[in-house]
């Protein structure tokens, strides 16, 4: 599927990140920017086509929403920047008139496509998105907890003193305040964290120390944020991670935002869940076990949610 079209809307930080990451991956033959401000999209075009001696072969232009057409996936990385001290439903209300305006844009231009939403906060704009395209929900998907998932495995490596590819544990539920970490299934190698950490040789007191990990991984965004104003490497890469899973058909299981339709119960809003993503999108919601606290949590997580789409009429 090296022929693959990636259309990417808003050129900030992380649009541009992420472009830069595709370029090196080859997974596209054709990358189109796509952003209000032309000076800043035609720059980032010129210094990405300055690289292609460097890379993969690959067509890399600006346009505006017309180069949507024929897109196997849209990346949509438009919208208001995340402040220091905000939280990610602050952004709420303003990003949700900014999809109102681009989304009937690209669906006018593609039909067919994928929509990967990046923007936040990315589940209630995935729902939007879901709403205003009238794409089917295997195909309007949000980045969701993904790098929340990544943040904690590092964090977890860092700590067990292990590659964090060998980490396996997942952020669940909204990519935001009420989302959740799944402690029940997370293992290193196979082995459930209850049955490694008291064999571990760091001799902690391990359920505590979970619970100080988790807390770092849900301050991550507003630390780098406060120290460097944005964050947008870490985001770039796992949407390379998110795309490659399309274009490749890896059947990856992946913790996006995608629609719940009888989820444990839960119903009629985007959260992140386990999924096997492959060139049809969302091919498999997996439901694997939450202990009762988990699954307690994940239905608050919604129930936040909810109130947030209530609150913007998007729930009709």
């Amino acid at each position: 599927m090296s022929n693959s079209k990636i259309a990417v809307v808003g050129i900030g930080n992380v649009g541009a990140t992420f472009a830069y990451s595709l370029v090196i991956s080859g997974l596209a033959r054709e990358i189109v920017l796509i952003d209000k401000n032309i000076d800043r999209v035609q720059g980032e075009c010129m210094d990405l086509n300055h690289a292609l001696s460097f890379v993969p072969p690959v067509s890399i232009i600006s346009a505006g929403f017309e180069g949507c057409h024929d897109a196997d996936i849209i990346v949509i990385c438009a919208g208001a920047s995340q402040k220091p001290g905000q939280t990610r439903m602050d952004l709420v209300k303003n990003n949700n008139e900014i999809f109102k305006s681009i989304i009937p844009q690209i669906v006018r231009y593609a039909q067919n496509s994928i929509l990967l939403v990046v923007s936040n906060p990315v589940d209630i704009l995935s729902y939007v998105t879901y709403k205003i395209s009238g794409f089917p929900s295997n195909r309007v998907i949000g980045s969701g907890t993904v790098l929340d998932s990544s943040r904690l495995r590092y964090q977890l490596s860092e700590h067990c003193q292990v590659d964090p590819r060998n980490v396996h544990a997942y952020i669940v539920g909204e990519h935001g305040d009420s989302e959740l970490p799944v402690w029940s299934a997370a293992n290193i190698g196979g082995m459930r964290f209850k049955e490694y950490c008291p064999v571990c040789t760091n001799k902690c007191d391990y359920e505590n120390r979970l619970d100080s990990i988790f807390e770092e991984v849900k301050s991550a965004a507003n630390k780098v944020i406060k120290y460097k104003g944005a964050t947008y490497y870490a985001i770039g890469l796992a949407l390379v991670k998110i795309v490659g899973s399309i274009v490749r058909d890896e059947n990856s299981v992946l913790p996006v935002s995608n629609l719940m339709q009888g989820y444990f119960g839960i119903d009629n809003v985007y959260l992140s869940i386990p999924c096997i993503v492959n060139k049809t999108g969302i091919k498999k919601v997996l439901e694997f076990s939450l202990d009762n606290t988990e699954l307690e949590l994940l239905r608050k997580s919604a129930d936040a949610l909810k109130i947030v789409l209530e609150e913007i009429n998007v729930t009709n």
